[in-house]
């Protein structure tokens, strides 16, 4: 027996001394340790030999008026095609893709398949097939104008508190769902990615999922895989239509917003890909057709939480004057297992949401007295919902999955800086103040209330 094949046994019988690495339970700096967690679904598997039934099916953005539609297929001889049409059963349009496959150790995944369809109509319902045969799914396109609605929720996982999450976002009439990073939790173990796909599909294969990548989706292990290599053949994002060089950050625009999505595991300092991508698209945002700015990572810049406190500085200092100087209206982030929303004057608003549903269990300690910035924070799991009315306003609304009902915890209007004026009236460079993370200056995040 060689040393590779050694060192992976020990990894898959897990000896104290050789083990998986996993998302650590204690911040640095602080004595926070998360609650014990909460168990994972015990999701049967539905990958069988050589069917070519599709599996995991989501559907994602994929530039102008095109859909990208994703399933994995356990046969190698299913093909690559999606058939699609506006009346049940009728298919009127047919579009074929590619697909590929990988491995991580001993597992060795299905055939993913990647197909394009388009372009299609605005704020329209689809029905399509995967494959020339098996079920029947269906989509809907978002619209071309305001209002549009997204659902929002960061570090899902797949226990019985996602299955919550899932279930109320299910309720909601949303256009698009965003996830900032923390996806399946499989954190090495590669059947949950399937398990993860299988438990979303209902979802995921009936309205877009966009979404950026988080520290659970690294999955590194030195000498046998690289960064992001499970995440990047499953969750392919529209990097290239964005001019991006990276599956891990990228743009798009959908009715009139410009949204943005970054890495927090990549470069991003001045002389990064991400840096320098980031300042191109940022220039090229026209705010008279896409009055609304948002940003989407997974580290927060402002968290009052006990858990994770700095992690996410040194990115701040890198790329928060540009989007500051693009007046960004709305950072979503998560990571952090609880839900948190700052106010202030004149700037972008940020909201952590890692509030998904994992099982790590939620962060429930934080930093006394509650800093003036921020304005609303609580550990609970659940979801958030952007309603953008127009150019100038959209209701945010934060449900709180109490008693798996969803109730309706913290609510917003926000105004556009666009609109606003407040852009002219403050300074054209962002000042840091030497005030430490968790009490730093609110010069340029606003009060809506």
């Amino acid at each position: 027996m060689d040393f590779r094949a050694v060192i992976l046994l020990l990894v898959f019988v897990g000896y104290p001394w050789v083990s998986v690495p996993s998302a650590a339970v204690r911040t640095s700096g602080e004595d926070y340790v998360r609650p014990p967690p909460r168990a994972t679904l015990n999701l049967p598997s539905r990958r069988t030999k050589q069917s070519s039934d599709p599996q995991q099916v989501h559907i994602s953005l994929a530039g102008g008026k095109h859909m990208r539609i994703t399933w994995v297929t356990s046969s190698e001889a299913s093909t690559s095609v999606v058939d699609y049409g506006k009346l049940r059963g009728k298919y009127t349009s047919t579009s074929m893709g590619e697909s590929t496959s990988y491995t991580f150790l001993f597992y060795k995944s299905g055939k993913i398949h990647n197909v394009v369809i388009g372009p299609l109509e605005d704020d329209t319902v689809y029905y399509y097939r995967c494959g020339g045969e098996g079920p029947e799914f269906h989509l809907k396109t978002p619209p071309a104008q305001f209002p549009i609605t997204f659902t929002v929720a960061g570090d899902l996982g797949q226990t019985g508190w996602t299955s919550s999450t899932l279930d109320h976002m299910d309720h909601c009439d949303y256009d698009i769902h965003l996830l900032p990073g923390d996806l399946s939790y499989a954190d090495y173990q590669q059947h949950l990615w399937d398990s993860f796909g299988d438990l979303i599909q209902p979802l995921a294969s009936a309205r877009p999922w966009m979404v950026t990548e988080g520290n659970h989706e690294k999955e590194l292990l030195p000498l046998f895989s690289s960064e992001f290599r499970s995440f990047n053949a499953r969750w392919k994002m529209p990097f290239e239509e964005s001019g991006s060089p990276s599956n891990l950050f990228y743009s798009f625009n959908v009715a009139g917003a410009h949204i943005v999505m970054l890495g927090s595991y990549t470069d991003y300092d001045q002389y990064s890909d991400q840096h320098n991508w980031l300042k191109a698209d940022l220039s090229e945002v026209d705010r008279t057709k896409t009055p609304w700015l948002l940003v989407l990572f997974h580290v927060p810049w402002y968290n009052s939480n006990r858990a994770h406190q700095g992690e996410g500085d040194d990115m701040r200092a890198s790329l928060e004057p540009l989007l500051y100087a693009a007046g960004t209206d709305l950072i979503l982030t998560g990571h952090v297992h609880a839900y948190e929303r700052t106010a202030g004057p004149c700037g972008a608003l940020h909201i952590t949401i890692g509030d998904g549903g994992n099982r790590e269990g939620l962060a429930t300690r934080y930093l006394d007295p509650q800093p003036d910035w921020s304005a609303f924070r609580e550990a609970s799991f659940g979801h958030g919902e952007l309603k953008i009315v127009n150019g100038t306003h959209s209701l945010w609304t934060w449900h709180r999955n109490d008693d798996d009902e969803p109730v309706r915890s913290d609510q917003v209007w926000i105004t556009s800086l666009a609109s606003s004026g407040c852009l002219s009236r403050r300074p054209d460079k962002l000042e840091f103040g030497k005030i430490s993370v968790a009490h730093r200056s609110v010069d340029h995040v606003r009060n809506y209330q």
